[in-house]
């Protein structure tokens, strides 16, 4: 087990705190839009068909899957050599929040490559601030305590998603007549959602920047960070095959990651085509589903530390392949609902643990860089589960057959990661 040591330096319980309402804040956006409200409102409303529409919000979000995977690990390599974390984080999260506040022009029957080119813009600066933020949750708790860290973060995030999900259900898009004036006809009501997660993000962001304590700055000019740092990457890219457990975890997340992130992008777009639900009730499901899986974060974040990160991720994807069979061979709506809220408490605990698993193996001094190589394993086959399930929904003229290959990452990742060894 890991001796016990102090609490880091400057990481107060209000920090802790303020570092968990980041993402509390910052999950709204691929709650709000890069799943169930503007995917499933892009789908209906600005694509010629839901079919065509699915495709090309897979494949929008494939690029920034893409991009994020080139760019993330020499991101965090830099940051690890020029020491601050927080300027990076800023810069992210108000790229995101602008590109997330410009969708409020996304019109019904606009043209779709405009919204596209926003949604991929705030999902890549979206996906870059959590190299950022992930890096930093080994400076604020003591290694016995990471994973009730990570996984009461995670939890606060989905409760933050199911929030502002509330929010934009009660106050915008189900009022009639709308509120503050919004025109039903033009889908204002839905398109006010995006300034919704704009400000969302923005206001719970405040926090981790005013209370956080961050590395110092480096002794070295930003050149020479640069040059170090991506010097070193190339050294430890090198040299990972080398270290067959650390590369056969980041293999296994690369796959398993991509089957959760699928699931959320086209949950409610399956929802929607496969059962009939209407936007309000696409909501209401995301609501419950966010619950669920904030509630089994924060419920086994305590076995995280207690048995180990590797025992729920394992225990995680055993049940999401099972219910997720299961999912795929109802027939009634009724049993969708029962299958996908027992499958979604198991979705939390399974990313939180990988990202506590994570933060366990990396050295101290480089854990910007390898959550960037973190964030390497979660995208650079991004673009084959979003592109996958469209091109089998295409292919098929079915949102089952896109679906059932989500179950099959799941299931090829759980294989991969049983030989993994959690060093404690």
């Amino acid at each position: 087990m890991e001796a016990r040591t102090a609490v880091p330096a400057g990481a107060s319980r209000a920090a802790r705190l303020a570092w968990c309402l980041y993402d509390f804040g910052a999950a709204a956006w691929p709650v709000v839009i890069a799943t169930f409200v503007f995917g499933t409102y892009f789908t209906r409303a600005i694509a010629p068909t839901p079919e065509a529409g699915t495709a090309l919000w897979g494949e929008a979000l494939a690029i920034a899957g893409l991009t994020v995977a080139l760019f993330g690990p020499p991101l965090g390599a830099v940051a690890d050599h020029a020491g601050r974390r927080k300027p990076w984080l800023a810069a992210f999260a108000l790229l995101c929040i602008g590109a997330t506040a410009s969708l409020w022009l996304s019109t019904p029957h606009s043209a779709p490559g405009r919204t596209l080119v926003l949604v991929a813009l705030g999902s890549v600066a979206y996906e870059f601030g959590l190299v950022f933020y992930n890096a930093m949750l080994r400076d604020l708790a003591p290694p016995e305590a990471l994973g009730r860290l990570s996984g009461w973060g995670w939890g606060l995030g989905y409760v933050g998603g199911l929030a502002c999900l509330a929010v934009a259900l009660f106050g915008l898009v189900n009022p009639d007549p709308p509120p503050f004036g919004l025109d039903a006809a033009s889908a204002a009501p839905v398109r006010a959602t995006a300034l919704l997660v704009a400000l969302w993000f923005g206001v719970f962001a405040i926090p981790l920047f005013a209370l956080v304590p961050d590395r110092p700055r480096s002794a070295l000019a930003y050149g020479e960070a640069i040059r170090r740092g991506l010097g070193d990457l190339a050294a430890r890219l090198r040299a990972l095959p080398q270290d067959g457990n650390l590369l056969r975890f980041l293999l296994a997340r690369m796959i398993y990651a991509d089957g959760l992130n699928t699931l959320f992008i086209f949950g409610g777009i399956y929802a929607s085509s496969r059962f009939g639900f209407s936007l309000r009730e696409v909501i209401v499901f995301a609501m419950a589903i966010n619950l669920a899986s904030g509630l089994g974060a924060f419920l086994l974040a305590g076995l995280d530390d207690r048995a180990g990160s590797k025992t729920v991720i394992v225990l995680s994807l055993m049940a999401l392949v099972a219910l997720g069979a299961g999912v795929l061979m109802v027939e009634r709506a009724r049993w969708f609902w029962v299958l996908a809220l027992a499958l979604s408490v198991f979705i939390g605990p399974a990313q939180s643990a990988s990202r506590t698993l994570m933060a366990r193996l990396a050295p101290p001094e480089l854990q910007a860089e390898m959550f960037g190589l973190y964030a390497l394993t979660g995208k650079i086959t991004a673009f084959i589960g979003p592109a996958l399930y469209g091109w089998a929904t295409a292919h098929f003229a079915s949102q089952r057959a896109g679906m059932a290959s989500v179950v099959a990452f799941l299931l090829l990742g759980l294989v991969l990661v049983l030989p993994v060894r959690e060093r404690r």
